[in-house]
This record gives structure tokens, sequence and C-alpha cells, in this order.
């Protein structure tokens, strides 16, 4: 009997030097066009840090200290693709220009104050639990 088990993800909640959060607008379905928190799959031999590194650095150019775990967030309804388990970083920006790539369409800055009113996923949670809310 095969055996099925979740993907692993992680996201990151990248804090810039003016205190602003990095959001991306995806590019690739679900949520196609819609801003989430950066992350992506954990690569097989891969650790969730470095991952997390990888992601941040793959989708907004920026290179990242990771401070702290946010959560684990393990809904099996999180992503309409199947179970995925998404570990949360914090982290802050340490170099880098930000900007858009791999599934990203677009990355950009906002103030707690205007974040957008929807975020992709579960995203909206995990900011608040990040203490990160309007």
């Amino acid at each position: 009997m095969a055996s099925r088990s979740p993907a692993l993800t992680v996201d990151i909640i990248i804090i810039r030097k003016d205190g602003s959060i990095v959001l991306v607008k995806r590019i690739n379905p679900p949520f196609q066009g819609e801003w989430a928190i950066p992350g992506g799959f954990v690569e097989y031999g891969e650790t969730v840090e470095a991952a997390a590194i990888r992601e941040a650095r793959e989708e907004t150019g920026l290179d990242v200290e990771l401070v702290k775990i946010v959560g684990v967030y393990s809904d099996p309804n999180r992503d309409p693709r199947g179970h995925t388990v998404s570990i949360c970083f914090l982290a802050h920006e340490v170099r880098g220009e930000l900007r858009a790539d791999t599934d990203a369409k677009e990355a950009k800055s906002f103030r707690t104050s205007s974040l957008p009113s929807r975020l992709a996923f579960d995203h909206a949670r995990i900011l608040a639990d990040a203490g990160v809310e309007k």
C-alpha cells in the first residue's frame, strides 16, 4: 500500500530595514494575481532554514536573516493543490534589491497600515499570528 504524505513548504515574513513587510503577487495558480508572503516548497535534502533563505532570495531578490519560527500551518485545506504543511519564519532583510523573480509577478513593500485586504492561502492568519496586522 502506497502512503501519502503532505508536501513541506516554507513561508517567510520579511521585515525590511524601514519596518515594512514584503509581499509578492503570485504569477501562477492557485491565487494567481493575489498578494502572498514569499515562500515555496522545500527541496529533498534541504533544511527548512535553507529553503526559507533560498525562497526569499528567489522570489524577492533579498538576502535575509532568519529570526524565529512564527508557527507551523498544517490545515489540509490551506492549499487547493493538496495537503501542504508550512513552517513560517520571521526574517530581517540583510541586503539585496527588492525585485520579483521565479513565481512572483511583482514584489513590493507594504506598511502594516496598508497591507492588502485579501491575501493568498492562509497568509492573513499567519501575519496576524506574527503580530503583523493593520
